[in-house]
């Protein structure tokens, strides 16, 4: 796990649940950025991220499922924050603060079987707890917000992949991959299989992945993420860092920033590791990490898929193709 974050979830899975929510906690403020792109987005707090406006660091960021009901979710992880003594300072006391708190869903209502069962407060409040208490990478799969995520007909997930740069920067993604795209290229691999490490699948597994997506019902989707890294960043640099989550999620899914999508990447910089003093060599490294935000993002992706447990209607693509040789 990147020094200086934490990522928790809270799962409910079962009894008519198929829902969750995971939190990306800042140890410490972190600057941000975010970059929205989907037809359809629900998200909270994402215009502060803005490089012209007041705020310059954020506590946590929360992907959750419940559309628009799951924004609840980040009202606990608030609460928790500010019992805590974290966030902006809005007053002489120690505990006059405001926690900075954006926020994404995905579109999930009634996988489980029970439209009214979302996400609320108490699933951000667990998942910022676990977030805090987190001392190593996080669980993945059907956990958390990606408990009841689904792509193309296929079960998708939360994934997350990291790596450390030449330049001694770490860059992470924590994704969520609920695409109404398909992650299937023409002949059934996964696009997020850049590299070409899993088996081409046979005859038969293509067969079984066409017909998943056939039958796959159609509706409302969308996929977030957050990008992490312990390099100094600004804002402007934290939102380019995010647009280029994007060209991860493009190399995963096709289409992406459908209008049933709601897809948002957001960008969290820790300021660890400080840019090289020599401006030239210090653009060199941001464009590294640019790039590298892009693989990881995609990796994430993969990861998602690969970890995903099926469900009724949603099977999982290593439940219908074998994964290794």
């Amino acid at each position: 796990m990147i020094a200086g974050f934490g990522i928790g979830h809270a799962t409910a899975d079962g009894d008519g649940w198929l829902t969750g929510t995971t939190v990306v906690a800042a140890l410490a403020p972190a600057v941000g950025g975010v970059d929205v792109r989907g037809g359809g987005p629900g998200t909270r707090e994402t215009d502060l991220l803005d490089p012209s406006t007041l705020v310059d660091r954020v506590d946590a960021v929360v992907l959750t499922g419940g559309s628009a009901y799951g924004l609840a979710a980040a009202d606990g992880v608030v609460a928790g924050l500010e019992a805590r003594g974290r966030g902006f300072p809005v007053g002489p006391g120690p505990g006059q603060v405001v926690p900075i708190v954006p926020a994404a869903v995905i579109f999930d209502l009634g996988r489980g079987g029970v439209f009214g069962h979302r996400p609320d407060a108490g699933f951000g409040r667990r998942a910022l707890d676990a977030a805090l208490e987190a001392g190593s990478e996080p669980a993945t799969g059907s956990v958390g917000a990606g408990t009841g995520a689904r792509c193309g007909g296929l079960k998708g997930g939360f994934g997350y992949a990291e790596r450390v740069l030449d330049t001694g920067v770490s860059v992470g993604a924590a994704v969520v991959v609920n695409a109404a795209g398909s992650p299937l290229s023409p002949d059934g691999r996964l696009w997020a299989d850049r590299e070409r490490r899993l088996p081409d699948p046979t005859a038969d597994e293509r067969a079984a992945l066409a017909a998943a997506v056939e039958t796959a019902a159609r509706g409302f989707n969308t996929t977030i993420g957050v990008v992490l890294t312990d390099a100094t960043l600004t804002k402007a640099q934290a939102r380019r860092v995010s647009l280029l989550g994007h060209d991860g999620m493009a190399r995963a899914v096709a289409p992406v920033h459908t209008l049933s999508d709601g897809d948002t990447v957001f960008a969290l910089g820790s300021g660890r590791v400080a840019p090289p003093a020599d401006p030239y060599a210090a653009l060199g490294a941001f464009n590294a990490l640019l790039g590298a935000a892009a693989d990881v993002f995609t990796e994430a992706c993969l990861v998602a898929l690969l970890a995903a447990t099926g469900r009724a209607g949603m099977p999982a693509y290593r439940e219908l193709v074998r994964v290794s040789g």
